[in-house]
């Protein structure tokens, strides 16, 4: 009994998401996982763009139904940041935005508005 149940089970793919390294810093993403896959979507959060670095670890999910649309959700989280439970950090190389639970924004790189230096901060 238990190998007629067996078959009638639905073969699933193997690995739902994975964590690869990034080789085309574009978004379609290349990714090196079990091999190179190219042409991969760049998902982030709604109101937010990110394109992810070179050499970057990402995450790779493996959407459709065998897992052959795979997408860039995101990168690995750094601890170089020491956030408090519920805060957040916005950056790029040299810029940050951190976002306080206190209600605190610090900013760290040149502050422009409409393109205009207002002042630089360290």
């Amino acid at each position: 009994m238990w190998i007629a149940e067996r078959s009638r089970r639905r073969l699933e793919p193997a690995e739902l998401a994975g964590v690869g390294q990034v080789t085309l810093p574009e978004d379609p993403a290349g990714v090196w996982l079990d091999g190179e896959r190219r042409m991969l979507p760049v998902f982030a959060p709604g109101g937010y763009v990110w394109r992810p670095s070179l050499g970057e670890q990402v995450l790779v999910l493996k959407t459709g139904r065998q897992g052959e649309a795979p997408c860039v959700l995101g990168k690995r989280c750094q601890d170089k940041w020491e956030l408090e439970e519920g805060e957040v950090v916005l950056y790029s190389g040299k810029a940050a935005l951190h976002l306080k639970r206190d209600g605190t924004v610090d900013i760290t790189g040149t502050l422009t508005v409409n393109g205009q230096q207002v002042m630089t901060m360290g």
